[in-house]
């Protein structure tokens, strides 16, 4: 469970807070005790809020008037059952909404922490994690609401009270160590993964952040470089991807193009790609432009190079599936067919025109 996740936790948590109230006075005092010491709890609650934070909170209040709702049932009719209902009946509400959030577009959870939490911004990455562990959540508490019933009609009142009470934490425990359990696995994969630095358009680097971090749709800056190479005739240089790259599989892209590692300067970076994807080692580059092109899962801060160096040109691994060069009238003939990648279209307009 993120850190959004557990600040949410912590807004809502006042909510219950009337009912193990309840549950407690219940025991000892009896039902209309309970009920007394739930409605001073529930409107102390809600002064409290209002005077700390100057916001109403909406779930101190439902929590409360459906507990003593059920609970005047309970003393008029003489029957507990109205009362020892209502936990099942809230947390099958707190079902819904989680199973709503995971399941359809609308995440009613994450705009309750977007409120809650005024001026912390909540990635695409981070909002999956979410679904994901509201996922978990959805079929605990359903199980757990189950049992909730199961114990009203079944149960004595001192199970119906731990079952609707303490296991309660107890479950939402178990959720939060799984998670935690989750991200420190997830921590371990990205401190082995290949670290690439975060920077701003000027190319300052401002930290470093794992390579899939970088992919999936956060989208922070990081520094690619790109080759173009030409012949003597002026044609230029495109490999083929490979049809198992996750991104445009199967398309013409630049000569070289590779993420710079952190750590790594511009010359290195270069040479390197150069090398293991078209097998290129003695050639000159010329900086020609650097531009930030963004994508629908990142965004990359390109420095252009080109060169005619291209007599070493060999193929050699697995990286690149075909390499040949192609004219410009080729090139332009081709345009927007989907036989190029869409940032090597991008590009090529943009240095060469038309």
């Amino acid at each position: 469970m993120n850190q959004q996740q557990l600040k949410l936790f912590k807004q809502l948590l006042p909510g219950f807070i009337p009912l193990f109230a309840f549950i407690l006075i219940d025991e000892v005092w009896g039902t209309q005790a309970g009920l007394i010491a739930a409605l001073v709890i529930g409107v102390g609650e809600l002064l409290w809020v209002w005077v700390k934070e100057k916001r109403f909170e909406r779930f101190v209040l439902f929590d409360t008037l459906l507990l003593l709702a059920l609970g005047g049932v309970s003393l008029i009719l003489h029957n507990e059952i109205f009362f020892k209902l209502k936990p099942g009946l809230v947390q099958l509400i707190l079902c819904a909404i989680l199973a709503f959030s995971a399941y359809s577009r609308v995440n009613i959870v994450g705009m309750m922490s977007q409120r809650y939490m005024k001026g912390m911004k909540v990635d695409d990455a981070q909002m999956q994690q979410m679904r994901q562990s509201m996922l978990l959540m959805f079929w605990i508490f359903l199980a757990h609401t189950a049992l909730v019933f199961y114990a009203t009609f079944y149960l004595s009142d001192a199970a119906w009270a731990f079952i609707s009470g303490g296991l309660f934490y107890m479950l939402f425990g178990v959720v939060f160590l799984i998670t935690l359990w989750k991200q420190k696995q997830q921590n371990k994969a990205l401190v082995q993964e290949e670290q690439l630095p975060i920077v701003d358009e000027s190319g300052k680097v401002l930290g470093r952040a794992p390579r899939s971090f970088c992919h999936n749709g956060s989208k922070p800056l990081h520094p690619v470089v790109h080759l173009h190479v030409f012949n003597a005739k002026g044609a230029i240089y495109l490999q083929k991807r490979p049809m198992n790259k996750l991104v445009q599989p199967g398309k013409w892209d630049t000569s070289v193009g590779g993420h710079i590692t952190f750590g790594e300067d511009l010359e290195t970076s270069l040479r390197r790609e150069a090398w293991e994807e078209i097998g290129l080692q003695q050639f000159s580059a010329k900086l020609l432009k650097t531009y930030v092109w963004e994508s629908e899962i990142e965004r990359e801060l390109v420095y252009v190079f080109t060169t005619t160096d291209y007599q070493g040109i060999r193929l050699h691994t697995e990286e690149v599936q075909e390499g040949q060069f192609w004219t410009p009238k080729q090139i332009k003939s081709s345009m927007g067919k989907g036989v190029f990648t869409p940032n090597f279209e991008h590009e090529y307009q943009l240095l060469f025109g038309n």
